[in-house]
């Protein structure tokens, strides 16, 4: 069973075949691939050379249960939702966008997937941007050592009074992806709640102007 297959993919920004780097936008519970896609957008705005790919998740749900559970109890959906963006790196790679030049980005459920992601599939990343999320599992869920993330830059931003994710699961996270390899920057701000603000979009616009401009 493979819940996300055959979902629609926003796409735009830039053709892949004359882009200098890729936004591979995840979205987070209950959202649509419309709404990260628009963050994409304006994290592009005046920047040439930006591909953006979306996809959306069947039901609007990536997986079940809260990131937090058993990883079983949220398959088969966990493991279709990674199949997603593995299909979509291979595609961007096809069309002449490495991984090394591909930036993932998620916010919510799309961020801890993004992680998840990355950290099962430790290798350059042109960056990896966890807003408001964290790896998926209950704390000290074992962590697979396999690759490395290269100096792979590695935001996490998140509220110290975040209601769905708990900051001792960022600070793990943080750990986790330094020990994958990963240049960790994390920004803990307080009372925020669960959003995206402006310091959280300004490192995104800088990281993509620096790979799109090669800076």
């Amino acid at each position: 069973m493979k819940p996300h297959e055959g979902q629609r993919v926003l796409r735009g920004g830039a053709p892949v075949a004359a882009a200098r780097t890729a936004l591979v936008l995840i979205h987070g519970r209950g959202a649509t691939a419309e709404d990260i896609y628009a963050l994409g957008e304006e994290v592009a705005v005046g920047v040439r050379g930006v591909a953006l790919v979306a996809p959306q998740a069947s039901g609007n749900v990536w997986y079940p249960q809260r990131f937090l559970a058993p990883l079983a109890q949220n398959e088969p959906h966990l493991s279709s939702a990674l199949a997603v963006i593995a299909g979509l790196l291979a595609d961007l790679g096809r069309g002449g966008i490495p991984g090394e030049r591909v930036v993932l980005v998620g916010f919510s459920q799309g961020a801890c997937l993004s992680l998840e992601f990355a950290a099962r599939n430790a290798r350059r990343y042109g960056g990896v941007m966890g807003l408001s999320g964290a790896l998926i599992g209950p704390p000290g869920t074992p962590r697979p050592r396999a690759g490395s993330l290269a100096g792979s830059p590695v935001y996490l931003g998140c509220s110290d009074q975040d209601a769905h994710i708990p900051l001792a699961c960022v600070e793990e996270s943080a750990r986790v992806m330094e020990g994958l390899g990963g240049a960790v920057t994390k920004s803990i701000f307080p009372g925020m709640g669960h959003t995206v603000n402006a310091e959280e979009m300004a490192v995104m616009r800088g990281l993509v102007r620096g790979l799109a401009e090669g800076v």
